[in-house]
């Protein structure tokens, strides 16, 4: 059974105004798009926000694609990617006093919030008081059922590791 997250209680980072990215493409491309998460692809501490709209790309095939800033361009140029892998990774959630849910979005962005830590962006999960592991399917975060294989994404180290139970 699918159970999603709000988008209403995920708590992002965006790099980019999500909202106008969306009116702009929306437009741009005549289908419905949304903002799904800010987080690293591929690249270690690149966060990249992502969006997703219901039908492939005509030309491309992607569903997700990507948005992010070139870090090697003097004038910061807005770099687009194809972003269909981010399915493929798992994000490890806190939850706040609020009941609002929080991730690593980046290797090296450690999260301290009401207690728990997050860590490790799309590398690893790493923290203390995880609420629950999710991917992103269908453009929404899913929480993965116990039994779901844990090695399916690249650049995954050891696994989950929950400090507050290792010690």
């Amino acid at each position: 059974m699918k159970i999603s997250l709000s988008p209403y209680i995920v708590k992002h980072a965006p790099v980019f105004n999500t909202e106008k990215i969306v009116d702009i493409y929306e437009k741009k491309d005549e289908v419905p798009v949304k903002y799904v998460c800010t987080t690293d692809l591929q690249a270690s501490d690149l966060p990249v926000d992502i969006f997703y709209r219901d039908t492939p790309h005509p030309e491309f095939g992607n569903r997700y694609f990507g948005l992010y800033k070139n870090r090697y361009s003097e004038d910061a140029k807005i770099m687009i990617t194809n972003a269909d892998i981010v399915e493929k990774y798992e994000f490890g959630m806190i939850k706040d006093r609020d009941g609002m849910m929080w991730y690593s979005q980046s290797h090296h962005d450690c999260l301290f919030i009401d207690g728990g830590m997050i860590d490790g962006g799309r590398q690893y999960v790493r923290g203390t008081n995880i609420s629950g592991i999710y991917k992103i399917v269908d453009g929404e975060f899913v929480k993965m059922s116990s039994d779901e294989d844990e090695e399916t994404w690249p650049g995954q180290d050891s696994g989950i590791e929950d400090f507050s139970t290792n010690y």
